[in-house]
């Protein structure tokens, strides 16, 4: 856990759009921060720092909530679709210790062996970690690879510290060859025809000349 990730968190008593909005204008964001059985805290969280650390996925977050410290989980983020700016944001609190279900995502590395394709079928798989060692990543290596080799949850070798949660049949990788050749094969049959198509045509033509 970065200590980048350090934020001071506003308690807020308003609510509702015309807030949100305001908050927004002050370049600040709207959270709310729940779990552990506890009342849900309605707090505003600095936006640029805010979007800074969540540029990584499952940011893990310190905040300083009127001078009470607190681990927070990033849950979800509202997004505006077209501009993109953090609408809200939810945070569960965990802590120390404390094991999380997670989706973390799959990184391929190395190359196949040549002529083939590495098709990524899982992008994310869901796993257990500590709150304070999240995975940012799970490393699978493809190099070398044959055409038809693939690539089972089961298969990969996870970061110290995490269980897998998602099915261990799931598919992650597969290696396969691309289809240039038959989409070839495809268009020089679709100009043979059109050809043929041609070459017809002008034999009517001819014909309904001599007649």
């Amino acid at each position: 856990m970065s200590d980048d990730n350090n934020l001071v968190a506003e308690v807020r008593s308003e609510f509702g759009k015309g807030a949100a909005r305001r908050i927004r204008a002050e370049h600040k964001i709207p959270a709310v921060l729940y779990g552990h059985g506890t009342e849900p805290q309605h707090l505003t969280l600095p936006g640029h720092e805010t979007a800074l650390i969540l540029r990584k996925s499952n940011a893990l977050l310190t905040l300083d909530i009127a001078g009470t410290p607190a681990l927070a989980l990033v849950k979800d983020v509202q997004k505006d679709p077209v501009r993109q700016i953090i609408e809200h944001i939810d945070l569960i609190v965990v802590r120390k210790g404390e094991k999380v279900t997670v989706d973390v995502y799959v990184h391929v590395e190395g190359e196949p062996a040549v002529g083939t394709i590495v098709a990524l079928d899982a992008n994310t798989l869901s796993l257990e970690a500590e709150a304070t060692h999240i995975p940012e990543s799970i490393t699978v290596s493809v190099e070398g690879l044959e055409a038809g080799s693939q690539i089972h949850a089961s298969d990969l070798t996870l970061p110290a510290g995490s269980t897998l949660v998602s099915d261990p049949e799931t598919l992650v990788v597969n290696i396969t060859v691309p289809a240039v050749a038959d989409l070839g094969e495809t268009e020089e049959t679709e100009g043979d025809e059109a050809a043929e198509g041609e070459a017809e045509g002008d034999a009517e033509d001819a014909s309904g000349d001599a007649e």
